[in-house]
């Protein structure tokens, strides 16, 4: 059912404009509609045009209790400008003590497992409970971001969390979202322009090289698809 839900967005907003699909989806699902901003580049894109068009969409975001002091920067000139509330979800307190008390604070460097348990823990489990009860989850995803996801659609159901997700900026270049934000005076996270262009945790982003991957910096000490598990297929 939810995917036939997917393919009949897909087709009812196939001639929408972005900010036309934002509408449409805030006006057909009211208040179940949610956005989960991280900060980057591309989810201020989508937050200015949230804001812009005033819509009744609600903004979270997911503090894992490890973030760049720049990204708590970014937020606060964030709900200062557009006199917006963000919505915040920590982890389970009992769950980090657990994980810290039996495996210690740099466990995520030793193994892939260990990285991912760490990052269900502070992301995953919180993004879960955020997500509950609504219909249509906003993400500023991109298909050029990384391999495994340039076969996005602008819509898809996320059977992982049982939600819709609607991926605006899919189709938009880095150059796109930065232009944008620089006409548009969107506040930026100071780390952009230092080589960071993924930015997550503190302990696990790096800046990257002319010439590497968007999520090279992301878990640079191991191989792996770069995800954390909140938009992996």
């Amino acid at each position: 059912m939810s995917i036939a839900i997917t393919n009949t967005l897909l087709e009812k907003t196939k001639d929408f404009t972005i900010e036309e699909i934002f509408s449409f989806l805030a006006n057909e699902y009211k208040d179940k509609v949610v956005f989960s901003t991280s900060f980057g580049q591309e989810d201020q894109v989508i937050t200015a045009l949230i804001t812009k068009n005033e819509l009744p969409i609600n903004i979270f975001t997911l503090d894992t209790g490890r973030m760049f002091q720049e990204t708590y920067d970014v937020f606060h000139k964030t709900i200062k400008k557009y006199k917006i509330d963000i919505k915040t979800y920590f982890p389970e307190a009992a769950a980090v003590e657990e994980l810290l008390n039996t495996k210690g604070p740099n466990s995520f460097y030793e193994s892939v497992e260990n990285r991912k348990e760490c990052c269900f823990i502070r992301k995953v489990a919180p993004l879960t409970k955020a997500l509950k009860g609504n219909s249509i989850w906003i993400t500023g995803l991109r298909a050029e971001q990384s391999e495994n996801r340039n076969d996005l659609d602008l819509f898809e159901y996320d059977a992982k969390f049982e939600i819709i997700k609607f991926n605006p900026l899919l189709k938009w270049s880095l150059k796109e979202v930065e232009d944008y934000l620089e006409k548009n005076n969107v506040p930026q996270n100071a780390l952009h322009k230092k080589g960071f262009v993924s930015i997550g945790c503190a302990p696990c982003t790096r800046a990257i090289v002319e010439g590497e991957d968007i999520r090279a910096g992301r878990w640079s000490w191991e191989a792996s698809h770069k995800e954390c598990g909140l938009h992996q297929k």
